[in-house]
């Protein structure tokens, strides 16, 4: 059909398959200065968030090289991966029950691509070479003092600001102390890290000054996503066809015209949607790909609506399900399975942070190391240790006891193990348990870990004796 050949391309690219460069119009209205107040503290957020501390831990960081991660001030080692991982499928589970009930809307408000783009480079940009019509004009007129005086002051923002936020990504993957360690001591004792931070650098640059919106056309996978997951009452930003349409389509505005006697829509074509759209789209197309859900559509098709004495909502939050059939929202079947499969792994994940201990012990016997006899009838066997420190408290008194045997245990060194706050200390250590006590060639031994006389942690390993004992 002639009204569908819009979905056999995408805005930003031309019939030649070039790049068709999208110039929005600035944005405005009572939603966008919504988006405002939510982008502001979202970054403000995203800014601090390495460099708060809880308990002396980082309050979100992602270090993987090391494979240890900071969320909420919990830290968590690769021993506790498991956690991460469900924390991670609750985030991809909410996210689709977020999508199948309001569709792409974290990507027009939360996503921190748009809310770069949107709320500080494309806003620098406004600044400096102005509108969507000024934008145009300079693109097209020839090199001069104007232009590359513009030019170079927007490239050179755009460059400082990518470094700002490679410096802030940086923090998030090898933690806010250690950065600041690195700014202070000198670029020249730490080129490496200078090296990945300008490679961070360069992209975030490349993303923001001249990929732009096609992250979130092409190499976003959530937007592929999307298509899958929207149903027909799924709140999305929509133009109200039936309404724009009527019986005669849409047509321009005319002063002192009666529309509905003409049999007009209410669309008056001033194509403002389109221009405002920072992804190149005519929502009156329907729901497509490239939308994000940024509401500067309805935004402007409110204040045009306004401006010739229709009502507002031409376009707004809608369900084509709301559009055709005048349906309201229902909590439907499909969100009420996400909403219970979110709500078990938010119980499952509960219980094992509960259940998670702040020291982890690890013992293991010595590979290819058998029992030993010693006086008295003792047997002996030799393990290795790893005692593992979660929080941000020192442990200075840590020592091992036998729970389910009478016998003792010797470790290399000093008696008491010091672990320091969010590391781990190893070592060797003997358990003996007299021959007597032992029933079975291979036995199960409960191992406690004791601060202060108080058990915090337990353990169990396999003890080998003589085959036989009578």
């Amino acid at each position: 059909m002639e009204r569908e050949k819009f979905r056999d391309s995408i805005a930003t690219v031309d019939q030649q398959g070039k790049r068709s460069w999208v110039y929005p119009r600035k944005p405005a209205g009572r939603l966008y200065h919504y988006r405002q107040y939510v982008s502001y503290l979202l970054l403000a957020f995203l800014v601090a968030s390495p460099f708060i501390k809880i308990n002396g831990n980082q309050f979100l960081m992602f270090n993987v090289l090391e494979r240890r991660f900071s969320i909420f001030g919990f830290t968590f080692w690769p021993q506790d991966f498991y956690i991460f991982v469900l924390i991670m499928i609750i985030g991809v589970v909410f996210i689709i029950l977020f999508t199948v009930a309001f569709g792409r809307i974290f990507c027009g408000w939360i996503c921190p691509q748009t809310i770069f783009m949107e709320m500080v480079f494309r806003r620098i940009e406004y600044w400096i070479e102005g509108d969507r019509g000024k934008q145009i004009k300079l693109d097209k007129q020839k090199w001069n003092a104007e232009k590359l005086r513009k030019k170079l002051m927007k490239w050179s923002i755009f460059f400082f600001i990518s470094f700002l936020i490679a410096n802030i990504f940086l923090a998030y993957l090898i933690g806010s102390d250690r950065l600041l360690l690195y700014v202070f001591g000198g670029p020249s004792a730490h080129l490496s890290t200078l090296l990945s931070l300008l490679i961070f650098t360069a992209v975030f640059y490349f993303v923001f000054a001249w990929f732009r919106e096609q992250v979130c056309v092409i190499a976003c996978p959530y937007g592929r996503l999307q298509g899958v997951l929207l149903d027909e009452r799924s709140i999305v930003v929509a133009y109200d066809y039936q309404r724009g349409e009527k019986e005669k389509g849409r047509a321009k505005f005319k002063k002192n015209e009666n529309r509905a006697a003409t049999g007009k829509g209410d669309c008056i074509d001033c194509l403002q949607c389109v221009q405002v759209c920072p992804t190149g789209i005519d929502i009156r197309n329907g729901t497509q790909l490239e939308c994000v859900n940024c509401t500067a559509c309805i935004d402007a098709c409110n204040t045009m609506m306004q401006a010739v004495d229709l009502p507002k909502g031409l376009i707004r939050y809608a369900s084509e399900a709301n559009i055709r059939k005048k349906e309201p929202f229902r909590f439907t079947a499909r969100l009420k399975a996400y909403s219970a499969v979110l709500l078990i792994l938010i119980g499952v994940l509960s219980g094992l942070l509960f259940l998670r201990s702040d020291i982890e012990a690890n013992v293991l016997r010595l590979p290819g190391q058998l029992y030993q006899h010693r006086e008295n009838g003792i047997i002996s066997n030799v393990y290795t240790y790893k005692l593992i420190n979660k929080t941000s408290l020192d442990y200075e008194d840590l020592q091992f006891r036998l729970l389910s045997h009478s016998g003792e245990i010797e470790t290399i060194g000093n008696q008491f193990i010091s672990v320091t706050s969010n590391s781990f200390s190893e070592g060797t250590l003997f358990v003996n348990i007299s021959r007597k006590s032992l029933a079975k060639e291979k036995e199960k031994l409960e191992i406690g870990v004791y601060s202060n006389d108080h058990l915090i942690e337990t353990t169990s390993v396999t003890f080998m004796g003589p085959r036989t004992y009578k």
